[in-house]
């Protein structure tokens, strides 16, 4: 047991010290992270334009979808009033995940030992 924390990985300590040092190296690697985390919040961010800003363009292009009924509720209310909030919450969720995601594989990338 002792012997498992002398031996430590030398390689994943040199990253995290440039990491904490804030060397050249580790601020590459955090813009790669910052880059990645911004890319997944402009594509996600693309989906709900698309899919929320296009249901305008849709009614405006063929009005007689905006004219059906399901349930006796007129289409557009329905898409707009009720499945635009389990839209947004899949669209957060997924975000949320695939942030996670991105931050793990960052860690991993930190903490693999060089070869």
């Amino acid at each position: 047991m002792l012997a498992e924390v002398s031996r430590r990985e030398p390689d994943a300590d040199r990253a995290r010290a440039e990491l904490a040092q804030q060397t050249r190296v580790g601020e590459a690697l955090v813009r790669g992270l910052v880059r990645a985390q911004l890319a997944l919040a402009l594509r996600l961010s693309l989906v709900v334009l698309i899919g929320l800003g296009g249901l305008p363009w849709l009614f405006a292009i063929a009005p007689s979808v905006g004219r059906v009924t399901v349930f006796g509720i007129n289409l557009p209310w329905l898409l707009l009033g009720l499945v635009s909030f389990p839209f947004l919450i899949a669209v957060g969720w997924a975000y949320v995940w695939l942030a996670e995601r991105n931050e793990q594989d960052f860690t991993d990338l930190v903490q693999r030992p060089e070869r």
